[in-house]
């Protein structure tokens, strides 16, 4: 059945945003005026984390899940909101495809949300690539470096393009001659990996914006000192550019529901989690915030729970654990082509995925649910299994057929969670059992991670990596905390490894400073900032119309 939409203002109404805060972005998009936040006191609702099991290469539906939970608890009763990272073009039109959920459990207008949404990702890399430009001038008009000290072989400030584009990984700049600039090494990111991209999601207010803007560290000058944003005079032009882009974004779930999409950092370089102000937002007009984090809960959900919780003061009332079979035959052992077939065996065995991070959240003191994405070729025997054996570890494990049945598939999985939410101490508002103190050294901090989210036996530091670390902790970033850069298709450092595990070391190759969005980020095997198109990308698929219809940008279609 086709889904009518409603008109924004409605969705908006249905939250309480005062008509003033209340800004049209075209049909069937808003942006919410920071005045909004101060309307309300903070924390009223509860937030629910949606993460996962460590997923297969593509991916378990965890956005599909989170938008169908905050389907099934609004036909509850409840007053729910979803918030949302906004998808960056680079996957849409890569391997993953659009990022606003499946089939009747979708945001909408989904093609818009996809593509240029209200604008926030090209003005991070407009914000970001202002930087760029202001770095190479000042070079240009102080080659020597004799103003500002600025070494142009200690620059590490690249470009940002949110487009998967591997030829712009590395490249040479300011050829040309004299009128070039100074020639260097340098190369692209993606958008989302930009750490204006993770300052956006982790300001609180316009002001807050702008002191982290003004900590980006671009380089080193040539006796080591940190050379920033502020330093080159960007600070204020930046922010101009993220005016509107601070603001949160509303829309709509296919049955009506309001949701929140606002910014999106890469899951691996930063955090993976949508913006601080739009979980406040909701917390201030919501009973229950319904957000997510990107890949497994040992990565995107540590990360929220390390970071963006840490540095916000929230903390989930519960978890939400999505998994599928096929996840879970997959790290049992079974190859992709064999996955849609029932094999109980390779089930039993992949189980222990889900296991360690069902343990982790234990240890942590949150309130668990694990949530079955079920398909087609699922078994009632093998789901059957999975729901005994989560029993006996004392969670709760329901299937969602929100893909096909919306908001009345995710029933079950909504009820669970209000049941998790009336265990959690304190309903999400207690000191919950820290895996670092701020005050711990950034050594200890790595190795705590490593430890308790990936059950590695210690970390190896490889090159300058500890030499970094013990600079950036005499510098005075010793309370900030760590962000792993890591493979999401293992608990390990490897992806090859699937399962769980055992006996392995986590080695870092690698030490960012992040010091404008406020973590130290340690980069493990090959992470890449710039991704690569596959072999058969997903914009092949896409088609338009004699009236300007999109189809295609979701699996599927």
């Amino acid at each position: 059945m086709p889904f009518e939409v409603r008109p924004i203002q409605a969705v908006a109404e249905e939250l309480g945003i005062d008509p003033s805060d209340f800004i049209p972005y075209g049909r069937g998009k808003a942006k919410i005026d920071l005045s909004a936040l101060e309307r309300r006191p903070l924390a009223q609702g509860k937030l629910v984390l949606v993460s996962a099991m460590t997923p297969t290469p593509a991916g378990e539906g965890k956005t599909t899940t989170s938008i169908a939970l905050s389907m099934g608890l609004r036909r509850l009763g409840k007053k729910a909101v979803v918030a949302l990272r906004e998808p960056s073009l680079g996957p849409v039109f890569g391997l993953k495809g659009g990022g606003t959920g499946g089939g009747r459990a979708q945001l909408v207008p989904a093609t818009d949300i996809n593509l240029h949404f209200t604008g926030d990702i090209h003005a991070v890399g407009a914000a970001h690539n202002l930087l760029a430009a202001m770095v190479d001038n000042e070079l240009h008009f102080d080659p020597r470096g004799e103003k500002r000290g600025l070494d142009a072989r200690r620059i590490h400030w690249r470009r940002v393009l949110d487009m998967n584009d591997r030829a712009l990984r590395r490249i040479v700049i300011g050829l040309g001659g004299r009128d070039g600039g100074v020639p260097r090494e340098s190369g692209f990111d993606i958008t989302a990996a930009s750490e204006v991209m993770a300052i956006l999601c982790l300001a609180r207010s316009r002001s807050d914006l702008q002191a982290r803007l003004a900590r980006i560290v671009v380089g080193r000058s040539h006796d080591q000192r940190p050379i920033t944003a502020e330093d080159l005079g960007a600070t204020q032009a930046m922010a101009a550019l993220l005016q509107d882009a601070i603001m949160p974004n509303l829309v709509q779930t296919t049955e009506g529901g309001p949701a929140l999409v606002h910014g999106g950092p890469f899951a691996n370089i930063a955090h993976g989690c949508s913006s601080v102000i739009a979980t406040e937002l909701g917390l201030r007009y919501a009973e229950i915030v319904v957000t997510e984090a990107g890949f497994g809960f040992d990565l995107g959900g540590e990360k929220f729970i390390d970071i963006k919780c840490r540095k916000a003061g929230l903390f989930p009332s519960a978890l939400v654990l999505v998994c599928t079979l096929r996840a879970l035959k997959y790290h049992g052992g079974l190859d992709q082509k064999s996955l849609d077939h029932p094999n109980l065996s390779a089930l039993q065995k992949g189980i222990a995925n889900l296991d360690h991070h069902l343990e982790c959240a234990r240890m942590l003191g949150l309130p668990s649910v694990v949530a079955i994405n079920r398909f087609e070729s699922d078994t009632a025997e093998e789901i059957d299994w999975v729901r005994r054996h989560c029993k006996e570890q004392g969670v709760e494990a329901v299937p969602c057929t929100a893909f096909a049945e919306g908001g009345s598939g995710a029933i079950e999985v909504a009820e669970a969670v209000l049941q998790a939410i009336e265990k959690a101490p304190g309903h999400g508002q207690a000191p919950w059992q820290k895996v670092y103190e701020d005050h711990s050294p950034l050594v200890h901090k790595i190795e705590s991670i490593a430890r308790f989210f990936y059950g590695a036996n210690g970390v190896d530091f490889e090159g300058r990596a500890l030499e970094e670390l013990e600079r950036l902790q005499a510098e005075g970033n010793g309370e900030l905390p760590i962000c792993m850069a890591k493979t999401h298709l293992s608990i390990s450092d490897d992806p090859s490894k699937r399962g769980r595990p055992q006996g392995f070391r986590i080695t870092v190759r690698e030490i960012r400073l992040s010091q404008g969005a406020g973590f130290v980020v340690a980069l493990t095997g090959e992470i890449l900032t710039m991704p690569g198109l596959p072999k058969e990308p997903a914009a092949r698929r896409v088609r338009i119309d004699a009236s300007g219809e999109i189809r295609g940008l979701m699996q599927g279609e």
